[in-house]
């Protein structure tokens, strides 16, 4: 009887790669992201829904839901990962306001670059949301002030406070009062649409602001 070969051992099947669940949930959450500005850049807020979030981004909605409470939520941070990618592709030099030596040059180029961001739809649709949505949903608004209002004005003061020590600024000025003169126009006059913003209109709130009203 002839003698039985033996058995070769199975072959070993490599171990396959898991699937990444960090990278798959960065990648739905920023889907999501994408969904909410589109969406409310084409149908505007109120026609913004979770479900057609969901639709556009390719997931469930229980996957929102569990990352999020509302649409005012997804939208919020959607916003906030917008601004820090411009931030990231314009360079770290975006986290400052310049200073030249001269605040009202460093004040006016801040100013005419907002003016450029408000003006781009890509900003504008969001950030309109949620400005309107902030002033009837308290939470959402404090929320929109801190995260996102509160930094910016931060660096307003400090650069009005560098002014001060440069004796280039009135030493007894609060500079978040000072900050005021110039934002909180320019913030008016594009939410409420009261007239045009450009360079030339926000170079004018500086001057106006730096040099006051009456005469000399």
């Amino acid at each position: 009887m002839a003698a039985q070969k033996p058995a070769h051992a199975p072959t070993p099947v490599p171990d396959r790669p898991h699937p990444d669940a960090t990278r798959r949930s960065q990648r739905s959450r920023q889907a999501i992201y994408d969904a909410a500005l589109a969406l409310v850049a084409e149908v505007g807020y109120p026609k913004t829904t979770i479900e057609g979030i969901a639709a556009r981004a390719g997931v469930g909605k229980q996957t929102i839901y569990r990352w999020w409470a509302s649409k005012a939520d997804v939208l919020l941070e959607a916003f906030l990962d917008l601004g820090e990618q411009a931030v990231r592709a314009a360079g770290e030099a975006a986290y400052a306001i310049p200073d030249t030596g001269d605040v009202a040059a460093d004040l006016k180029v801040v100013l005419r670059a907002t003016v450029d961001e408000l003006r781009d739809p890509k900003f504008e649709a969001p950030y309109r949301a949620l400005a309107a949505e902030g002033v009837v949903n308290e939470q959402l608004g404090r929320e929109f002030v801190t995260r996102l209002l509160e930094p910016s004005l931060q660096l307003h003061a400090d650069r009005l406070r560098a002014a001060q020590d440069a004796g280039q600024v009135r030493p007894e000025i609060d500079p978040r009062i000072g900050l005021e003169l110039f934002v909180s126009p320019l913030a008016q006059r594009w939410l409420q649409h009261t007239g045009t913003i450009s360079h030339a209109y926000t170079d004018t709130l500086v001057d106006y602001a730096l040099h006051g009203l009456a005469p000399r």
